[in-house]
């Protein structure tokens, strides 16, 4: 089942004006990255936002999202940092790793530039677990404009 009906089934999020949203998307995997790139763009849309205020960055892999993301985040021209991408774990310990850095290297990220970077990387055991959350995507996107909203 798919985490949004747990968390946030119907909850909407209404972006401020002019809020310019950053999206680094993993090519890897891309059979559920695509789609869940496609559910937090147009979330995003349908929040607010202009699509003229988000930028999206392509990636190769996981490994290579938080570089992308705090090169975005120093050039202070977005709110906030969106990380889509998909990680299965396969017969040896390279996803162990891979998740472990990329996960880390975000908050990294997020924490030396005071950019909010959401995490959106699926972290999953197959390609069956990975399609039943795509809707990450609209998760994600909620979640970057709630964190622009806060009040701190």
């Amino acid at each position: 089942m798919s985490s949004i009906q747990n968390n946030i089934a119907g909850k909407k999020a209404v972006a401020k004006k002019g809020l310019k949203i950053g999206i680094v998307r993993s090519e890897y995997n891309s059979e559920v990255g695509l789609p869940m790139y496609d559910a937090c763009f147009k979330t995003l849309v349908e929040s607010g936002v202009t699509e003229i205020d988000i930028k999206t960055l392509v990636v190769p892999g996981a490994f290579e999202l938080p570089l992308a993301c705090q090169q975005m985040a120093v050039k202070n021209q977005f709110h906030a940092i969106i990380t889509l991408g998909v990680i299965i774990r396969g017969d040896t310990p390279h996803f162990d790793y891979i998740a472990s850095a990329c996960a880390q290297g975000i908050m990294d990220a997020s924490l030396k530039t005071n950019v909010p970077i959401v995490f959106g990387v699926l972290t999953t055991e197959n390609m069956a677990q990975a399609k039943a959350r795509i809707d990450k995507g609209i998760e994600v996107a909620i979640a970057a404009i709630e964190m622009t909203n806060l009040n701190v």
